[in-house]
């Protein structure tokens, strides 16, 4: 291992440590890092997802901001706005709370289509623009968006192409039992405010060459081209069941073949490999497809679920 391989290990430690119970959460947010993407995270209320962002920030330099997302919400609160100066006779822009290094959107489909599409075309141009001017965001830059599965009333569910600018879709359940003791003991010490160890903080330069790192992992051609037929099975089923084809109305993008070749490279980074396995590409790929295959009305209507499509996908589509 590298050493910027032992530090990002001594973080992902670290964070199981503080966010217990939950440890592909943690994964799913390191991948995010290394792979230059957002996540989107599915789960019940009170299950460690601000707080795993919240400690994912302390473990790395960088500034975390939180934005409840509520109806009332406006574009500009997210994004910034020009600010009349009365003593200069001047606007000048007042940048929001996405101009942070991590961004926290806590329940987007509680906010109008409109202040969604800000935030997601922040997220995929890595700029916004105000007025004539356009201002960069930090080229260390990551939004976890979360919903609650639960309370459906008065949301705006987020529509499929704007699903598509996640990296990943990530669902979150509870802890086990013994991972619940944990949680109660941990919770207890943070009240007593007892001295907690923590590693040193990683610098966004390193950061960056560990994802040149995960970059330069070698990927054999025939692990390349099982990556690219699993996103192929997704627009042409038929080639391979005929069942799955009354299955899937649409296919994946383009978008979730980068983000599955991403998201393989930094998973098995993560493992201090120097390759990419199928085995790298199947452990993420629910996560990578899940928002992104449109389910038909028949599937629906039967109760078949995206990952028990993908499951089928991954028995279907042979490694090369």
């Amino acid at each position: 291992m590298s050493e910027t391989q032992n530090a990002i290990k001594a973080l992902k430690s670290w964070l199981n440590s503080q966010i217990v119970g939950q440890p592909q959460l943690v994964d799913r947010l390191l991948i995010a890092i290394l792979a230059d993407g957002h996540l989107l995270v599915e789960g019940a209320p009170g299950l460690a997802k601000t707080k795993a962002i919240n400690s994912l920030a302390n473990g790395i330099e960088g500034e975390f901001h939180r934005v409840q997302f509520t109806p009332d919400l406006l574009p500009s609160d997210v994004t910034g706005t020009d600010i009349y100066r009365p003593e200069t006779g001047e606007f000048t822009f007042q940048p929001g709370p996405i101009f942070h290094n991590l961004v926290l959107a806590d329940e987007i489909n509680r906010a109008p289509a409109k202040v969604q599409s800000a935030l997601l075309e922040a997220m995929a141009e890595r700029q916004i623009s105000v007025g004539k001017a356009t201002y960069k965001l930090p080229e260390l830059f990551l939004v976890m968006a979360t919903q609650n599965p639960i309370e459906q009333e008065g949301t705006y569910p987020l529509p499929e192409a704007q699903l598509d600018r996640f990296l990943m879709h990530v669902r979150v359940g509870y802890p086990d039992i013994a991972s619940e003791r944990e949680i109660l003991r941990l919770n207890r010490s943070e009240a007593r405010k007892d001295p907690v160890e923590k590693p040193d903080i990683i610098s966004q330069v390193r950061l960056f060459d560990a994802r040149d790192e995960a970059l330069s992992l070698y990927m054999a051609e025939n692990v390349e081209e099982y990556l690219v037929q699993l996103v192929g099975a997704t627009r042409n089923p038929a080639a391979y069941d005929a069942q799955l084809a009354e299955h899937i109305e649409f296919g994946v993008s383009p978008r979730a073949t980068i983000s599955l070749d991403r998201c393989a490279r930094a998973h098995a980074w993560l493992e201090g490999k120097d390759y990419v396995s199928p085995d790298n590409i199947q452990s993420v790929l629910h996560d990578v497809f899940r928002h992104r295959i449109l389910l038909s009305f028949e599937a629906e209507a039967a109760g078949i679920t995206t990952d028990a499509v993908i499951d089928r996908l991954i028995d279907l589509v042979p490694v090369a």
